[in-house]
């Protein structure tokens, strides 16, 4: 590729950081969609210009990951990632025009989330030693995820100014650094002040002083690979026979407190999204599981 390109791909990459301030997990999801894009276009296809690039070379590049076996949803994901490109280039004066604007996205197949029921959920958190102090670390992280229905990467940027254990409350900041506050129940506020004084003092090293309210061993912050491992030995030792992914706990506080009457547009701001149709599709897994419940219990069902 020429330097024209490259020097495109780092200035857009350098809007997104900067004037969207998307995580550093979407700029790297960005950057291997756009990657492997323009590698497509213009080294396989042979495209010298952006204002070459037609509907046609977009198409053959999304057939091209069509037949390595993409999924439908990668494939939109994918699209997205290019129109945003294009977009970038026509704004900043890099193209004259936009070859993604009749481009469709692929339909997808709705899935629900998969969540844990409440008698999974007090099995899983009752599963980490407290005997240690990692184990402490654990039940705490587990409480507060399922209280508060945050981001695993939301839980572990948090700092220990962020968790106000006397207020009651979790500073939380979400997609491009978006602020909420969300109230914590009993449980975990319990479980966080036991983590602050007996757990948290012990894993901190003394010389590494560490403003990351859940740390490892050696006082670092945890990471996202570190969490996901975590909280599936943890279901396996609970008999949890379920897929266990970093937003199982998540799905589970949202259709949770929707079954028991709360407000659709609360739930909107307690997960911190941007629009309320993601959010409606805690009621569908709500209306499925009481249709579940109908056929196994009405007599006549």
């Amino acid at each position: 590729m020429n330097q024209d390109v490259l020097d495109a791909i780092q200035d857009y990459l350098h809007f997104l950081r900067v004037e969207r301030q998307l995580s550093d997990n979407t700029l790297q999801s960005y950057k291997r969609d756009i990657t492997a894009y323009t590698k497509n276009i213009f080294v396989s296809q042979g495209v010298q210009y952006f204002d070459d690039i037609d509907r046609v070379n977009i198409l053959h590049h999304l057939q091209m990951l069509k037949t390595s076996g993409k999924s439908a949803r990668t494939i939109s994901r994918h699209i997205s990632s290019i129109r945003s490109f294009h977009q970038f280039l026509l704004r900043e004066k890099r193209a004259s025009g936009d070859p993604t604007v009749h481009l469709e996205m692929p339909k997808l197949e709705k899935k629900l989330p998969k969540i844990l029921s409440i008698e999974e959920i007090d099995n899983l958190i009752a599963m980490p030693n407290l005997a240690k102090p990692q184990g402490i670390r654990d039940q705490t992280m587990l409480e507060l995820l399922y209280a508060s229905g945050m981001r695993i990467s939301e839980c572990i940027a948090l700092n220990l100014e962020d968790v106000h254990t006397t207020m009651g409350f979790v500073r939380v900041f979400g997609k491009g650094g978006k602020e909420r506050i969300i109230p914590l129940g009993r449980k975990a506020l319990e479980a966080c002040l036991a983590y602050l004084e007996k757990g948290r003092p012990i894993l901190e090293d003394k010389l590494h002083k560490s403003e990351a309210f859940f740390i490892n061993q050696r006082g670092d912050r945890l990471t996202r690979q570190f969490c996901w491992k975590l909280m599936k030995d943890y279901a396996e030792k609970a008999g949890i026979d379920k897929e266990i992914t970093p937003h199982i706990l998540r799905h589970s506080f949202a259709t949770h407190l929707i079954e028991n009457g709360a407000d659709l547009r609360a739930v909107q701001e307690l997960l911190g999204h941007a629009d309320i149709s993601t959010t409606q599709i805690y009621t569908h897994i709500s209306k499925t599981r009481l249709s579940e419940v109908y056929k196994q219990f009405h007599p006549r069902a």
